[in-house]
């Protein structure tokens, strides 16, 4: 019998570490900002994968909810060419959904605007958060279990390679320790699954490291 064989859907698994120094606070008022610095290194943790600048003022609309306009500027190393540069800017509403059970519960959505150097295009990307945190000792919330997850949808398609549709997925177990004040460290295992072209689909494994420096 003649014919080709169809192409079988293949997954990639690459071991990495992120890690996330974030500062966050009052301007004055209601007014608020973060800022965060999150180098990424991949493929087995021998290189630096990705670097991401992100920063954001934001107003306090209630005691548990918040709305912020953000940029972030994402560099992406490529090996023997030249750096992939990514600029996004981001509108973020971040709500406290109240202690249910003594289970903390809380939303972030963001909606970004993402224009790439190695191609033409506006894409306009989705991302929809949800996490939940309880302390392991009833009196003290000095160590917390955490768990979160974070769809991601492409509204549209790029000339740079976004495609409308699931775009991946994270999903992260671990501890959050609290620090002196309000700073916390947040630490564990992510897991992030993302849909690539031709049925492929990467699979990262990370250790994931996150300083919350908040005054």
């Amino acid at each position: 019998m003649g014919g080709t064989a169809p192409a079988l859907a293949a997954t990639r698994e690459d071991e990495q570490a992120w890690i996330n120094l974030t500062a966050m606070g009052p301007l004055t008022g209601e007014v608020i900002y973060f800022a965060e610095l999150q180098p990424r290194f991949g493929d087995g943790l021998s290189r630096l994968d990705q670097l991401l600048l992100r920063g954001a003022v934001g107003v306090k609309l209630s005691p548990a909810v918040s709305f912020y306009q953000g940029y972030a500027h994402v560099v992406v190393p490529l090996e023997g060419g030249s750096d992939v540069n990514e600029e996004r800017s981001f509108q973020q509403l971040s709500a406290n959904l109240g202690k249910p059970l003594g289970i903390e519960l809380s939303s972030r959505t963001r909606l970004e605007q993402r224009w790439r150097s190695d191609g033409n295009g506006t894409g306009w990307r989705l991302r929809q958060m949800a996490r939940l945190e309880t302390p392991l000792k009833a009196d003290s919330d000095a160590v917390n279990a955490l768990v979160w997850s974070e769809a991601f949808i492409a509204l549209n398609s790029t000339e740079w390679g976004a495609r409308a549709g699931f775009d991946q997925v994270r999903m992260f177990a671990g501890l959050e320790l609290g620090l002196a004040g309000a700073s916390t460290i947040e630490a564990g295992y992510l897991n992030q699954i993302i849909d690539r072209p031709a049925g492929q689909t990467q699979v990262n494994h990370v250790a994931s490291l996150t300083l919350f420096f908040r005054h």
